[in-house]
């Protein structure tokens, strides 16, 4: 089957409402990366030193060389900017990515972490790219993650975030059976569920945008002043979304090398002072995001059209162009994925197949409908779908001379045209019906020919919507 996997739809315009607790109108999380300590280097027997996220321009790898200057940069983080962080932030739940073998090399930064309560997430093995790290070495990696950060803090990881991930990270992951949730997302303002051979796993999407990685970027801040604009600007707009009903999370991103030098840590004060100047926020960690999710908003299990094989997909959706299952055929064989398994989503492939087609092939869809309140109707032979349509604007209790004035107009139209009456009957009324038939039975055939295709698609759109508004 022609597959498309990604989802571009998620919650669409109505996301559930994420009751947080307190009933608060936003949740904001703040991750403070620790990696000092597990960046490239060979002397953690890598290839070469450092070239990420630091304060040099155009920063390269060293092959078979260590790099004074970056690996003073990371301990700069280490020695200093840890502390002056956790002195800001030690009141508030926090959740540390901690690459392990950096945790490993921290035993005064953990001690410090815990005894602030923070939640310490795995930040994977080592903070190195993994693009192009074999699958077998990437799982053994994610294990010894697992291992060394129990060793180091006592317990097993509950979240997980690699960062620089490759196509794999996600599934090992979630293979792990480890974690309440995975963070390798930046997808989505909520958390949402994704499955991987039958296992829900929850992802809380993280933030490239809210966070002061783009100090160390061409295109991000140089001021400590752009940083907290650029957050309380976002905070702004999520807590008013809030306020209208649609809580969201505020995911905030910090690493000790970079937020913890003066200037900027300025910046990081008045944005939380700017935040807990509000009622009704919630600072949690990640996995007090992700326990509140799974409980509020469990994993919804349903058949997916995207998943279906021809037979069921054509069986569910053939109806829906009247008595013309050729169009849900030719919609199955498109490229289809978890973005289409909406109402919108099935109706635009059904539509496409159904314009893509010759005007011959239209036109016995067109064909394929019935009269208003004609013979079908009143020998009870229309479809389900049909039945209830009509029934919904009362045509099938017409006055006798409803009945009569249809009758006429049912018949010169279909003389004239050579094909039915149709309109979307949902969308009117008995009078309105009556109204457009008399105005569109003066238009020529090619203006009435688009205009009854229209009609169709928007029979269908209705069909659609009532059919999936029925799962849910």
């Amino acid at each position: 089957m022609n597959r498309y996997m990604r989802d571009m739809t998620g919650y669409g315009a109505n996301p559930p409402v994420a009751s947080w607790p307190y009933g608060a109108k936003i949740a904001v999380q703040i991750v403070l990366n620790y990696e000092e300590g597990g960046e490239n280097n060979i002397l953690h027997g890598d290839a070469a030193s450092e070239a990420f996220l630091s304060e040099i321009t155009g920063a390269t790898a060293w092959p078979d060389q260590r790099h004074w200057n970056m690996e003073s940069l990371y301990e700069y983080g280490s020695r200093a900017g840890f502390w002056r962080v956790h002195r800001i932030l030690a009141d508030l739940p926090v959740t540390v990515y901690g690459v392990a073998t950096a945790l490993a090399r921290a035993p005064e930064q953990v001690a410090a972490m815990k005894a602030a309560e923070w939640e310490i997430a795995s930040h994977g093995l080592k903070w190195v790219e993994h693009k192009d790290m074999p699958e077998d070495e990437e799982r053994a990696q994610i294990a010894e993650a697992i291992k060394l950060h129990t060793e180091v803090t006592g317990t097993p990881p509950r979240g997980w975030y690699t960062g620089r991930c490759s196509n794999n990270t996600v599934r090992l992951a979630v293979e792990t059976g480890q974690f309440a949730y995975v963070a390798d997302s930046y997808a989505d303002d909520l958390p949402y569920w994704i499955a991987f051979d039958g296992t829900d796993q929850l992802i809380v999407p993280y933030t490239m945008d809210c966070n002061d990685m783009r100090f160390a970027i061409q295109a991000g801040f140089t001021t400590g002043g752009q940083f907290e604009s650029y957050l309380k600007d976002s905070f702004d707009e999520l807590y008013a979304e809030g306020v209208a009903g649609q809580p969201k999370v505020l995911s905030i991103g910090l690493h000790c090398r970079i937020i913890g030098r003066p200037g900027r840590a300025a910046a990081l004060r008045r944005v939380l002072e700017h935040i807990k100047s509000h009622d009704g926020v919630w600072f949690a960690t990640r996995l007090q995001i992700a326990e509140h999710w799974a409980q509020t908003h469990p994993p919804v299990h349903r058949v997916r059209p995207s998943q279906m094989d021809r037979e069921t997909f054509v069986a569910e959706f053939g109806g829906i162009f009247e008595h013309s299952a050729w169009v849900a055929t030719g919609a199955h064989a498109l490229e289809l994925g978890p973005t289409h398994d909406t109402a919108q989503g099935i109706h635009q492939m059904l539509t496409r197949v159904f314009r893509s087609a010759d005007a011959d092939a239209r036109l016995a869809v067109l064909n394929a409908h019935p009269d208003l309140a004609g013979k079908l109707a009143e020998a009870k032979q229309l479809t389900a779908e049909s039945t209830a349509e009509q029934a919904s604007v009362g045509l099938d209790a017409l006055t006798a001379q409803e009945r009569s004035t249809l009758s006429e107009l049912n018949t010169a139209y279909t003389d004239k045209f050579g094909f039915p009456f149709i309109i979307a009957v949902r969308d009117n009324t008995k009078a309105s019906i009556i109204k457009a038939f008399k105005r569109r039975i003066s238009q020529d055939r090619d203006t009435e020919f688009a205009e009854a295709c229209k009609q169709v698609e928007r029979i269908a759109e209705l069909r659609l919507l009532e059919k999936f508004q029925a799962q849910i």
